[in-house]
């Protein structure tokens, strides 16, 4: 019995073909992995299958035929076949050896979920401070435009010339307009989100800067609504003195936090995950934290 990988079922049977010189109907065949593409080409698994010719006079027909009836384990054949020096091994972690092997080198890949919230998060983390080169803001400035009219000049959207203009000291603001704008906000806001998150890892990793960005006055209209619904809020607040807000979106999140850090900066603020996995932002007294 041999063992052969391809990136399909189809490409390792006909390997087992060639290799036996028979058709796949006299292959007996045990399929130890199902490939799988991944996700961006992350995780990717071979098809992995063990195969020995019904006709093939040169192999052991005992072993053959007491393989037919089930009687021997297949890695038992498997080590009398490639005179293997491993004894006793189950077939289920002979199996799982296999996956290992294939996988161990893959880096991981975070959720969707993960990857959003690092960007929102409200604390800072304790990385090692990177090394920026300090450049003056039309340099940066400039420099932010021609990446984002690289990025977008090949693009389908209808867009007016992008707006990059200093929102403070420590925040680029970046503004989308134009016929086809609205259509980079996408259902629910899921390529605003994306877009946030790339256009904020180049600038900050880059400049050392915090990100605004702007489509189709997408972020005004959110920060409008939040607004809206965080004034009674914040009555109940000075009066009760804490509060947890309902669930919010990632955007929302991220603006009802400062906004309410900026009401109350003697406050414990910050942003907690309840059971179902939402976002919400908590106040209390510092004395009474809660998880």
């Amino acid at each position: 019995m041999k063992k052969f990988e391809a990136d399909s079922l189809e490409k390792a049977y006909e390997m087992a073909t060639l290799e036996f010189g028979c058709s796949i109907t006299e292959l007996v065949i045990e399929v130890f992995q199902q490939p799988s593409s991944g996700f961006l080409g992350f995780g990717k698994k071979r098809a992995i299958i063990c195969a020995v010719c019904k006709t093939d006079k040169t192999g052991d027909s005992s072993i053959l035929k007491s393989y037919k009836n089930k009687s021997v384990k297949i890695e038992d054949v498997s080590t009398r076949l490639e005179n293997s020096n491993i004894n006793g091994v189950k077939k289920e972690q002979t199996v799982v050896s296999n996956i290992e092997e294939t996988t161990c080198n893959v880096p991981k890949v975070e959720p969707k979920e993960k990857i959003f919230d690092k960007f929102y998060h409200e604390e800072k983390q304790n990385d090692i401070s990177k090394i920026i080169i300090k450049k003056s803001k039309d340099e940066i400035i400039s420099e932010i435009k021609a990446g984002l009219n690289l990025l977008f000049d090949k693009s389908c959207f209808k867009l007016d010339e992008i707006k990059v203009s200093f929102y403070d000291d420590e925040t680029i603001f970046i503004e989308f307009l134009g016929e086809d704008s609205a259509l980079l906000i996408g259902k629910e806001g899921y390529r605003y989100k994306a877009l946030s998150y790339i256009l904020f890892n180049w600038i900050n990793d880059k400049f050392g800067l915090m990100l605004r960005l702007e489509v189709a006055e997408f972020l005004k209209n959110q920060e409008a609504a939040i607004f809206l619904y965080l004034e009674p809020v914040i009555e109940i607040i000075k009066e009760k003195g804490s509060f947890k807000t309902k669930p919010l979106d990632g955007i929302l999140v991220h603006i009802a936090l400062k906004k309410l850090r900026e009401e109350f900066p003697l406050k414990y603020v910050a942003v907690k995950t309840n059971i179902k996995g939402e976002k919400y932002v908590l106040v209390n007294e510092y004395k009474q934290k809660e998880d």
